[in-house]
């Protein structure tokens, strides 16, 4: 499994999810140009949406490919990838200022993603049965529109995954007014001294792993 982040909580995901199958290719939440990034592109056989705001929803951007389209809660099983969207809620109110959010749990050569969309609380009880054991939580960090750092920390302790990737913090060139991820590696106490512009995974490599920061560089 390949992870390439675009910026905001876009990210490409490249899997066989059975040896000797073809790759499939996921996106999640793909922006519009108007944030001031480089909106996603290319080849794409699932794309999940988390909420219907324009810097999440551009499925536009694929319309060519024609991919299958995952924007609602419930139970998804497209080329032997296993999806589940789970309700939650953009703000601390039960979404009566932003709207709802959907978190994304997505489950491919035997290791399952949670990618938390815009999520604007911390997770109830029935929510962090419905994630269960994720082996890669996808968490924003950046605050004003989503949980900030000291709930993401809060939020990653009710998951506790094996890797953590922030999302949905400020970079250069990005327009929407969020914070960066230094409040979130410092309430973690970590320095973040290098970017990965590529992650690579393998079930049997994260085995042991716990609680690991993984920063991306933009796929520009």
């Amino acid at each position: 499994m390949i992870i390439t982040w675009y910026g905001h909580s876009c990210f490409k995901i490249q899997t066989k999810p059975k040896r000797g199958k073809e790759e499939v290719v996921i996106f999640t939440d793909p922006f519009e140009k108007s944030i001031g990034l480089k909106p996603p592109q290319g080849q794409a056989d699932i794309v999940t949406i988390s909420h219907d705001h324009f810097d999440h929803n551009n499925a536009g951007a694929f319309k060519k490919s024609r991919p299958f389209l995952v924007d609602a809660p419930g139970e998804y099983s497209i080329q032997d990838i296993v999806i589940e969207g789970i309700e939650s809620f953009h703000d601390k109110n039960e979404g009566e200022e932003r709207g709802r959010n959907t978190i994304f749990t997505i489950k491919s050569e035997d290791i399952k993603i949670c990618h938390l969309g815009d999520l604007g609380h911390k997770l109830n009880e029935e929510q962090v049965e419905k994630i269960g054991q994720a082996d890669v939580l996808m968490v924003p960090v950046g605050g004003v529109y989503t949980i900030d750092a000291k709930e993401a920390e809060e939020v990653i302790g009710q998951i506790d995954p094996k890797i953590i990737i922030p999302m949905h913090f400020k970079v250069p060139g990005l327009k929407v007014d969020i914070n960066g991820d230094e409040k979130f590696s410092k309430e973690f106490g970590v320095k973040i001294e290098e970017e990965v512009p590529k992650l690579v995974l393998k079930k049997k490599d994260i085995q042991d792993t716990e609680n690991k920061i993984v920063v991306m560089s933009l796929n520009k």
